[in-house]
């Protein structure tokens, strides 16, 4: 059986189904398929986005999706130093809402549906062939095998994409650019702010740090990221340790895990190539710094979607045609993305006396309006070391 569309997304996500529903806004004809049973399950993030990132997207939140509003951030180093920042001031990436990913992925599916888009759901892409100036997915539903003929196809089918890999693009990552997260959601979390994101940084975490995210009541999403190359523990283990020894958490109760990669080298050297286009985590879009990607993948779903529609419209679907995307994709977040790299690099250098020094300085800051670009040039101000590797960016 053959099925035939404009432009074929594959993965469900944020990212995907923004795609699908802004090529569809554009006059494209569009199926967007998940390999899953239930879009949004199981979820792969802390579940934080910021309040400006949704404005700029055009997205209302919903108190369907919307589990908690977040005031503040806690700030917490190795000896127990406390750094507040109020979110009044200080603009963090994925600080403002922490969500029900499992009702917000769904959320954004059915605005891709409203669009004009068909949903396959437990549909699998199993291949990918070029035949003349078109794309061939052989895909997999309830047991039955077909084909789907596509002028442009949208991969947003997760790290390391097979959809890319397929299409001739690099989409691995290296080891050292790829985080082991593991996180559990917990009940009975003894937070002392519950309006506030709660960060933990150094060698309890090695590579990454800890976080508590809460949800409501006594509800927080708790878990962390590290690099494999800079443990030979597991991330798993990490966790159970971080949770043991956190007073927020040793009387908590976890009533599910999830664990995923997430990729923070930066976004991948090539997004598209003649009729296919990656986005989201499969084209590397997280932020370095924080391991955040549902705002910045939900960007990139925009841009695809939109420029996607356009080409079907003019007939073109070359690598240059597309590669608009990836241009706009990189003014818009290019930039930044190479300050947090730059940054996560530093802060991977620093030792946990060297952190705890840091938190005591930025103890005595006076934060004023100030973005994560801002937090770096203050952590420039308190230490010698960042102004050596740091100095050249702002």
């Amino acid at each position: 059986m053959m099925i035939e569309t404009d432009v074929l997304v594959v993965g469900a996500g944020p990212a995907g189904s923004t795609a699908a529903k802004h090529a569809a806004f554009n006059g494209a004809d569009v199926i967007l398929i998940d390999k899953k049973s239930e879009i949004g399950a199981p979820k792969r993030c802390a579940e934080g986005v910021s309040k400006e990132g949704l404005k700029k997207l055009g997205i209302k939140p919903k108190s369907r999706w919307v589990t908690h509003e977040i005031e503040n951030v806690r700030l917490v180093s190795p000896n127990g130093t406390v750094v507040w920042l109020n979110q009044d001031k200080v603009k963090l990436p994925e600080a403002g809402y922490v969500l029900e990913r499992k009702v917000f992925d769904k959320h954004m599916a059915m605005d891709a549906a409203r669009a004009g888009a068909k949903i396959k759901i437990k549909t699998l892409a199993k291949g990918l062939k070029k035949e003349g100036d078109q794309i061939i997915v052989n895909a997999e539903s309830m047991g039955e095998s077909f084909d789907i003929r596509a002028k442009i196809v949208i991969g947003a089918d997760g790290p390391e994409s097979r959809v890319g890999r397929w299409a001739g693009l690099n989409t691995v990552f290296m080891p050292k650019h790829m985080e082991s997260g593991v996180q559990f959601e917990m009940v009975r979390v003894e937070l002392e702010d519950k309006n506030s994101l709660e960060f933990y940084f150094g060698s309890l975490a090695p590579g990454g740090y800890a976080w508590i995210f809460p949800k409501g009541d006594d509800i927080a999403n708790v878990g962390l990221g590290v690099l494999p190359t800079k443990t030979k523990k597991s991330a798993y283990q990490h966790l159970l340790e971080f949770v043991k020894s956190c007073p927020a958490t040793k009387n908590a109760q976890a009533v599910e895990i999830n664990v995923g990669g997430v990729p923070v080298g930066g976004p991948v050297r090539n997004m598209v190539t003649d009729n296919v286009m990656i986005v989201g985590d499969a084209a590397g879009q997280v932020n370095p710094l924080t391991g955040g990607g549902i705002i910045s993948g939900m960007t990139g779903g925009l841009f695809a979607g939109e420029v996607s529609g356009a080409a079907i419209s003019d007939n073109e679907i070359t690598k240059d045609r597309l590669a608009e995307y990836e241009k706009r994709w990189h003014e818009d977040r290019g930039d930044s993305f190479k300050k947090y790299l730059k940054a996560k690099d530093y802060l991977l250098s620093l030792s946990d006396e060297e952190l705890d020094s840091i938190a005591l300085a930025f103890k005595e800051t006076e934060f004023e309006n100030i973005n994560t670009g801002e937090l770096i040039k203050n952590l420039i101000k308190v230490s010698p070391k960042a102004l050596l590797k740091l100095g050249k960016l702002f």
